[in-house]
């Protein structure tokens, strides 16, 4: 299974916030949509970061209960990887799992198309298994 199948059955919503905003914008975005990360786009509306709860929890230490005006710019994550939608479900998955992210961002021909998560995989390769098995289920009662 490739990426772009599962894009397919995502909303294609893709939740960004802007480097200037506060940690406590972002934290009400996250909750309020159910997320774990968001795309941060910087003034020129490219993509410059990813936030993602674990970020906003290593922020908790240096900044204590000033974190919430905290600048999505000082914790996000500046080093993105990211996939294309030819990406195999196993290959993301092997590349999460090496730089231990949980988010991937989609892009095609340089456009960002969608936003995957580690769950969206699992849940992905979950279904595959579930329908090999079924499938050798019935050859073996055939």
């Amino acid at each position: 299974m490739t990426i772009s199948q599962i894009l397919r059955h995502k909303d294609g919503n893709i939740f960004k916030i802007n480097t200037q905003q506060s940690i406590a914008e972002a934290s009400a975005l996250l909750t309020g949509k159910g997320i774990g990360a968001l795309l941060v786009e910087g003034n020129n509306a490219s993509i410059v970061g990813i936030l993602s709860e674990r970020d906003i929890v290593r922020g908790m230490p240096p900044h204590g209960a000033d974190l919430h005006d905290v600048r999505v710019s000082e914790l996000m994550t500046t080093n993105i990887v990211s996939c294309s939608p030819e990406d195999t479900v196993l290959e993301a998955m092997a590349m999460m799992t090496d730089r231990r992210i949980r988010h991937l961002p989609v892009y095609e021909d340089g456009n960002l198309i969608g936003l995957i998560s580690l769950g969206d995989l699992v849940k992905s390769r979950i279904a595959e298994v579930q329908e090999e098995a079924e499938a050798m289920r019935s050859y073996i009662n055939s």
